[in-house]
């Protein structure tokens, strides 16, 4: 397995890049911006895009879906209680402000425990609602790609539509701190001392998983 973590132009998002070496396909978690360099980075190793998955449905994850889609003819996932707000008229609104294009509906609706193969590599959704009702993180051999659920000492605001602080407090205490300490996290925002961490480090540090 191979990942890369990609720190984008605009509001301090993290784009991943997961691939299985095997096969040489991948999957772009969260390609909100700067898609010709996305799309650049992974032809220049010889990898194909087969998956886009976005951890939850704000623009400033999604705003690139439509031009890696178009360019790779990947397929999109994102957790089914966020798809209907990929196409409401804010996301693509805000998407367009920020230079993208609103997202086309996803090819796949993913559910809790659902298993994601990208060739020899498995993606397991967690659902983590609190930021979002559909919010996920994505689970894998020792590591956590968070979105916008837990960053390197800190948490998703709550006070946008559909955010619920109850729910991000259950979701982090109940899914994340659940996990081995050892795991590291990759976070969707590049808004701490580091860009990633682990659930050791962050049960110490992060106020927010302070339970």
């Amino acid at each position: 397995m191979q990942i890369q973590q990609v720190k984008l132009s605009k509001m301090a998002t993290f784009c991943y890049l997961v691939a299985d070496e095997a096969s040489r396909t991948c999957a772009l978690i969260d390609p909100a911006f700067d898609t010709d360099r996305l799309i650049a980075l992974t032809a220049d190793q010889g990898l194909t895009v087969t998956h886009i998955i976005n951890t939850h449905n704000h623009s400033d994850h999604t705003a690139g879906n439509a031009a890696v889609i178009a360019a790779t003819g990947a397929k999109l996932y994102i957790h089914h209680r966020d798809a209907a707000a990929l196409g409401k008229i804010f996301n693509r609104g805000f998407s367009r402000i920020m230079g993208g294009k609103g997202s086309p509906p996803p090819d796949v609706l993913l559910q809790d425990n659902d298993a994601i193969k990208i060739g020899a590599v498995t993606l397991n959704v967690i659902h983590t609602p609190g930021h979002t009702p559909g919010g996920i993180c994505l689970h894998t051999d020792g590591h956590l790609f968070t979105g916008d659920t837990v960053f390197v000492g800190s948490a998703g605001r709550t006070d946008l539509p559909g955010g619920s602080k109850r729910l991000l407090e259950t979701s982090i205490a109940t899914r994340i701190c659940s996990l081995p300490r050892s795991t590291i996290i990759w976070p969707g925002h590049d808004y701490g001392a580091t860009p990633s961490s682990t659930i050791a480090r962050e049960l110490q540090t992060n106020p927010f998983m302070q339970f």
